[in-house]
């Protein structure tokens, strides 16, 4: 078993971390709030800042909302580079951006440690019942050696390339979520608007080529209107805005994208952010109520 640093407790990093500790790892856990303490009862230690999470881990595991914050906690004062051992590795679970990620293994990597970005998805549920699709970016070596705490998290596990290109996935990832689920929620509001029974319309779809993961779990959410996050539309659209500003660098059009971050952006001015990102449905129902 392993010693290991986990930075990150939200909604994801909670049972991501809390699945290790059941595997009988030694895991350490930076900023405990008193709504997480079952991870210590469950036999994990607290620790008052990132760089003592990091002393003596073999490996630490971040798990973040954006490309400042796992700057911050890597390099900021206490960060872990203050704690990393040679040798020790870090990995990288957050979604942020892919440029970046390859300069933080690049400086991660001159403190004698190595990096491995491991973005992934499959929401709350996936975390909590250790089914997550990981997308990893890394050397292969590296990539084996952190194999055993992936497959206690995951079943989908990809080495994709090296440093940045389990981003990359991810990007691309979320680009397919985002525009299905504003598909999905396309439908429902025309089918709604046609008057037809919302349930019966998504028992039919999901018998045909318009069958996806999408249209059974968040299609359900649309229907019954229930938006507590399994992952939040705020999160979505930063990585979407990922997305975006990866094309504009590269010089790739992408306008679907674009129109449905736009449509986030909106959602989070009404005060939507913190819901699940399924409520892009009221979005688009309210496009219909100011026509």
């Amino acid at each position: 078993m392993s010693v290991i640093g986990f930075i990150g407790l939200g909604t994801m990093g909670r049972p991501m971390a809390e699945r290790l500790i059941q595997a009988g790892h030694q895991v350490r856990l930076n900023r405990v709030k008193a709504a997480l303490c079952n991870l210590v009862e469950l036999g994990g230690v607290g620790v008052d800042t990132p760089a003592m999470a990091a002393q003596g881990a073999e490996f630490v595991i971040l798990m973040l909302p954006n490309t400042p914050d796992v700057e911050a906690v890597l390099f900021g004062q206490a960060g872990v580079c203050e704690g990393l051992s040679p040798g020790a590795l870090v990995i990288d679970m957050s979604s942020i951006d892919p440029v970046a990620t390859r300069d933080f293994a690049k400086r991660v990597e001159a403190k004698g440690a190595r990096y491995l970005d491991a973005p992934v998805s499959g929401g709350e549920i996936g975390a909590k019942n250790g089914t997550l699709s990981i997308m990893v970016g890394g050397d292969e070596e590296q990539f084996s050696r952190a194999r055993p705490l992936f497959e206690t998290m995951g079943k989908n596990i990809t080495l994709v390339g090296a440093n940045g290109a389990g981003q990359v996935a991810k990007v691309a990832n979320q680009i397919i979520v985002g525009l299905t689920i504003e598909a999905v929620s396309e439908a429902l509001v025309l089918a709604e608007q046609a008057g037809a029974n919302l349930e019966k319309v998504r028992e039919a779809l999901l018998g045909g080529f318009a069958h996806s993961r999408i249209l059974e779990v968040h299609g359900k959410r649309m229907i019954d209107k229930t938006f507590d996050p399994g992952f939040a539309l705020r999160l979505h659209h930063k990585d979407l805005s990922l997305a975006t500003d990866a094309a504009q660098a590269l010089g790739v059009k992408i306008p679907n994208t674009s129109a449905t971050r736009e449509l986030m952006s909106t959602a989070l001015k009404k005060g939507n952010g913190d819901r699940d990102h399924s409520a892009l449905f009221l979005e688009i129902r309210d496009l219909v109520e100011t026509q």
